[in-house]
């Protein structure tokens, strides 16, 4: 096989150029080793800032968003049983989305055979050949046979665990990491949210998040040890915690209902400065991992993706490659604002094991300024709907 731009991964960052490119005449082939059911069942993010809507209604693949995303104007921090609206449109002018990643993903698969993307699913043995010169390629197995693309570019849109970073020699490597010591105990069900809007919580239980994906589905987090296990949090006991955090400070309480979903994550922060090398270019969580505090991660691979679109079709288009030179840079400018924001709201609504007393006075001092200046605010606001491109 022969293309343009060969594609690693079908998560949205993938999915999202291709479609980009494929919308500019550009030739491409997306190559992924999981099922297509695996990959549109993942649940994952759902808070979308303007510059993602922004793509998928360019692309005219927003009918579902537009029936059942939520428009959100405002979020709220809790300290204690304190309540402090962050009035994101009327600070900005701007709002964000409430419409999952999955649904996103399942938008963007099931509209690529009309737009004629291929997508070469369940892909094994994955391989990037010959990045640093003029005619990389990739290998893969399916169906027990090795295939091979040639490609005039490869972008490694395969996450954290995939191939294409690894592809790049240790002597080119520029990394950043900082692990947090917890994570996310998360339960997706079909109930009611708790309140109109994104609650983050900062208790005397630690943190909490109450979210949603639809009026009828919710998502809710607490903070847990790296230490504990999914075995250890049964259903009711999870309710029970989720009750104690948000009755009193959320409109409506917790509902109760079987999960549909349970899991835990850890958090981490992580940059991978080199995201070109050669004829490789890296997009979305191949390149950095962002706290989910602030919904930074599906909407920082959507501004990669916009970057990299626009220079590969420049060049395709111009004959220019000024903007895929310029691409690294102008990326990494986003990245770095988008991992301050969520390390600021990490470091604000976590109880980090380490500290003390003073510390945590520290974040109700820092929470009460917030709830006190209009222009902090409208920093944390211009922040949460993302910053410009």
């Amino acid at each position: 096989m022969k293309t343009q731009v060969a594609i690693i991964g079908s998560g949205p960052s993938g999915l999202l150029l291709g479609h980009l490119l494929r919308a500019a005449g550009v030739d491409c082939i997306i190559v992924e080793r999981q099922s297509r059911d695996y990959v549109e069942s993942r649940i994952r993010a759902g808070v979308l800032e303007t510059v993602t809507t922004d793509l998928l209604r360019k692309l005219g693949i927003d009918a579902n968003l537009n029936a059942a995303g939520l428009l959100e104007e405002g979020f709220n921090l809790a300290i204690a049983e304190r309540l402090i609206r962050i009035e994101i449109t009327k600070l900005t002018g701007k709002h964000v989305t409430v419409y999952g990643q999955t649904e996103v993903t399942r938008d963007l698969i099931s509209a690529a055979p009309d737009r004629r993307l291929d997508i070469l699913f369940q892909a094994g043995d994955v391989a990037l050949h010959d990045i640093e010169d003029n005619q990389p390629y990739v290998t893969f197995t399916q169906d027990g046979v090795e295939q091979r693309i040639d490609a005039d570019f490869i972008a490694g849109c395969d996450g954290f665990h995939g191939p294409s970073r690894k592809t790049i020699p240790t002597a080119r490597v520029r990394e950043f990491e900082r692990e947090y010591p917890f994570g996310w105990l998360g339960i997706l069900a079909d109930v009611p949210p708790c309140h109109p809007e994104l609650i983050y919580s900062n208790g005397p239980r630690g943190f909490a998040l109450a979210s949603m994906r639809s009026a009828a589905r919710s998502r809710y987090y607490i903070q847990v040890l790296l230490t504990e296990r999914l075995e250890e949090w049964p259903e009711e006991r999870l309710w029970d915690e989720l009750a104690q955090r948000f009755d009193s400070i959320s409109e409506h309480g917790v509902t109760r209902g079987p999960a549909l979903e349970m899991s835990i994550a850890p958090l981490r922060s992580y940059v991978f400065e080199t995201m070109r090398h050669g004829r490789l270019f890296l997009a979305g969580d191949a390149a950095h991992i962002v706290p989910p505090t602030g919904a930074k991660g599906l909407n920082l691979a959507a501004s990669d993706v916009a970057y990299l679109s626009d220079a590969l079709i420049a060049h395709y288009r111009d004959g220019s490659d000024t903007a895929l030179k310029a691409y690294e840079a102008k990326a990494l400018a986003r990245v770095w604002q988008a991992e301050r924001f969520s390390w600021y709201l990490t470091k604000l609504m976590h109880r980090f094991p380490e500290d003390g007393d003073f510390e945590h006075r520290m974040q109700i001092s820092e929470i009460e300024y917030v709830a006190s200046s209009e222009a902090m605010q409208r920093v944390i606001a211009e922040n949460y709907v993302g910053l410009p491109l």
